[in-house]
């Protein structure tokens, strides 16, 4: 069945090619498809194109097809082209000419707008969920180890005291800078573009503003050029959040590989969380972190593939846009898996104690020396030289004592700030409006 079928059949090696992965894929969106339908047949009894009848059958049977779907049970036939075609089978084929109906006003355009609109803010809630339950684990790591000193490096090189309260809680400050991305990729996605249909609006007298409430979303795409027009673009900005988030973690995943090194030692991971070599029997590889790192890396690339599919388009609906589903929606499963695991792994990791008490790290208490002079009224280039001559020399004995106190040092790591400032972020996500209005539809 094809929504667009005039009777004339199309050749099946045309037909393959063209509908793709969608039967696949437009699974992710079977729920979303029913809400909207569910939303647009309300709004369709309210400006007299169906019967109250007529809505109250649609409507229970929608109800239907959607816990059939929330279960995983929802299939898309051999023959039919996508969700949306089927939807309206299955209506059709259990209440006649009334499901034939539910298409007034609309167009497989804007149906497939709103289903990954109402799919991709579910699955942005789901991130924010992940991200920050990883953000708790690395603060409450943060504060357990907060005394616990370590190396920082520059190039590579031994350069000044660290601790490893810094280490975990500087990924946790990371974290909330991916969810503002992240909060402002749900405020574009969280915009209604139901009624644009092809693109260009409809001549039945559409009450956008009606299914924009009954859906949950902030406003709507005014503009039906404009809507149709921010298919692609919404999934490259998600995109965008999506890959900071994995960049974060990337960049975390590398530095867990390297410190877990015996040419390291700073972090441990027990047994069961490490893996071994069909060769060599003393090895506990950080294979979780491995894979972490190359997933993110991979996820980084998602803007630039999305760029690439819906760059040079002009205005209105072209084929291209279908195969940024391939990408864009298998794409949160993996990153919630990357959290996931993450978030499991470091909350069992365990680190090791007077790390430098070993000489090789002595120079790294050069500045804290250098500063010391200074204090003392020693201009800073001259401590500076005095210092670096004692180096050269061979006579520097370091006094390996740390006393930093300012914001965000090792001595005042700001946790309770950084937290707050996750918080706001966390606050500023509207989750309760669009649960509000979904639970109402389904009643």
């Amino acid at each position: 069945m094809k929504l667009w079928d005039k009777g004339t059949p199309v050749n099946k090696l045309i037909e393959d090619f063209t509908v793709g992965k969608d039967r696949e894929l437009d699974l992710y969106l079977a729920k979303f498809d029913i809400l909207g339908s569910m939303a647009h047949s309300i709004m369709l009894e309210s400006i007299g194109l169906l019967e109250q009848d007529e809505l109250e059958k649609l409507m229970t049977e929608m109800k239907a097809i959607y816990q059939k779907a929330d279960k995983g049970e929802f299939t898309i036939q051999n023959g039919v082209e996508d969700v949306h075609s089927q939807v309206e089978a299955m209506l059709t084929e259990k209440l006649g000419d009334v499901g034939k109906k539910i298409h007034s006003g609309r167009s497989r355009n804007d149906q497939v707008l709103l289903d990954l609109k109402l799919f991709t803010r579910e699955e942005i809630r789901q991130l924010v969920e992940a991200t920050n339950e990883l953000f708790d684990t690395l603060i409450n790591q943060a504060e357990k180890y907060k005394d616990q000193l370590m190396p920082g490096y520059t190039h590579l090189q031994v350069a000044m005291p660290s601790s490893f309260g810094l280490w975990f809680s500087a990924y946790a400050e990371s974290l909330v800078d991916d969810l503002t991305l992240l909060q402002a990729a749900f405020k574009i996605t969280n915009q209604n573009p139901l009624g644009s249909a092809a693109g260009y609006g409809s001549s039945f007298p559409l009450d956008r503003q009606l299914t924009t409430d009954l859906l949950g979303f902030d406003s709507m795409n005014y503009n039906v050029v404009y809507a149709q027009m921010g298919r692609g673009k919404m999934e490259k900005t998600v995109a965008f959040a999506m890959s900071s988030i994995a960049a974060t973690l990337s960049k975390l995943a590398f530095d867990v590989c390297l410190f877990m090194s015996q040419n390291f030692g700073f972090v441990a991971l027990p047994d069961e969380l490490t893996t071994g070599s069909s060769i060599m029997p003393h090895k506990k590889n950080p294979d979780v972190f491995e894979l972490i790192r190359s997933h993110c890396n991979k996820l980084q690339a998602l803007p630039n593939q999305i760029t690439l599919m819906i760059n040079n388009l002009p205005s209105g609906y072209f084929r291209d846009l279908q195969i940024i589903k391939e990408v864009f929606l298998p794409a949160f499963d993996e990153l919630m898996s990357c959290l996931k695991i993450a978030n499991f792994a470091l909350g069992k990791m365990t680190i090791k104690e007077n790390i430098l008490e070993d000489d090789r790290y002595q120079y790294l208490f050069s500045v804290e020396d250098v500063n010391r002079l200074v204090q003392q009224g020693v201009p800073f280039r001259d401590a500076y030289i005095q210092i670096g001559k004692q180096i050269q020399q061979g006579e520097y004995q370091p006094s390996k004592q740390v006393a930093h106190s300012h914001a965000g040092s090792i001595g005042n790591l700001c946790l309770p700030l950084i937290q707050q400032k996750r918080n706001l972020i966390i606050d500023s996500f509207d989750f309760k409006k669009m649960d509000s209005a979904i639970k109402t539809l389904l009643k």
